[in-house]
């Protein structure tokens, strides 16, 4: 029986190595000249199928980006939500760039980088309007959608004589702005986006965020080195500029500071 116990606790040892060869390292990536990475199935503008077939948006460029500078091949995997984090936990990728934002309860499961993209709700309106704080809204017309989280936040914030209009979706609300209701948008960075990209003339700005949520590269657990480059890698296309181009392609905005870990 003592033989046939000793047998069970080596071979559970034995996995658990197993296990920890098998996890795609930078120096494994490296060896096999292709890095996989999970991309957003269709999540516009940071992951979709465009009008050539592929795939592309701000993920899809960081993710190339990476390819470039290890010198391999990339593999895309698009993903839903709730794939990204077991896809990286059974090695079917080896990074998630997903407009993944971090928390403790992910930090559970998977290592995050530092922030690589901007995901936040802000307020908009055009270059001639000096607005740099809820205060400035004092007096101004000031479009929304109702019950939206954009909506609690500058309810909160706003001046009494800013007069706040609240529409039924964001289609609405997107409308309201370009057809001159209001003077001031508040919304999602990526809804403000929808709006450079359909009209790159209009004049259309970020002022301040309202509320932050960046968006952070998933790397499994144990995969230090990889950890470590990719942190290197997202420092040198922010003091670049790569990483501001890639803002200013998909979000049409400059990138904002961005939190470390």
């Amino acid at each position: 029986m003592k033989k046939i116990l000793n047998f069970m606790k080596y071979g559970l040892i034995a996995m658990g190595l197993s296990s920890t060869a098998n996890a795609a390292d930078l120096s494994e990536i490296l060896s096999s000249g292709t890095v996989k990475i999970a991309v957003p199935e269709a999540f516009a503008p940071f992951g979709s199928v465009g009008a050539s077939g592929e795939h592309e948006g701000y993920d899809v460029d960081v993710a190339k980006l990476i390819a470039k500078d290890l010198g391999v091949k990339l593999e895309l995997v698009p993903v839903v939500s709730k794939q990204r984090i077991p896809f990286l936990e059974t090695d079917r990728v080896d990074l998630v760039i997903s407009t993944m934002g971090a928390n403790p309860k992910r930090a559970k499961s998977i290592n995050f980088s530092s922030a690589y993209a901007p995901f936040y709700s802000g307020v908009f309106a055009p270059s001639t309007l000096n607005i740099g704080s809820p205060a400035d809204l004092s007096g101004m017309t000031v479009g929304v959608t109702g019950g939206s989280l954009e909506d609690l936040e500058i309810t909160e914030a706003a001046p009494s004589d800013a007069k706040i209009v609240r529409f039924g979706d964001n289609a609405a609300t997107l409308s309201a702005f370009t057809s001159g209701q209001v003077q001031v948008l508040v919304t999602g960075n990526t809804a403000a986006a929808s709006l450079t990209e359909a009209d790159p003339k209009l004049d259309l700005e970020r002022k301040y965020i309202v509320k932050d949520s960046p968006c952070f590269i998933g790397i499994k657990k144990g995969n230090e080195d990889l950890l470590r480059w990719v942190n290197v890698f997202i420092l040198h296309k922010k003091l670049g500029g790569n990483l501001n181009a890639i803002s200013q392609k998909w979000l049409g905005q400059d990138l904002p500071p961005l939190p470390s870990l």
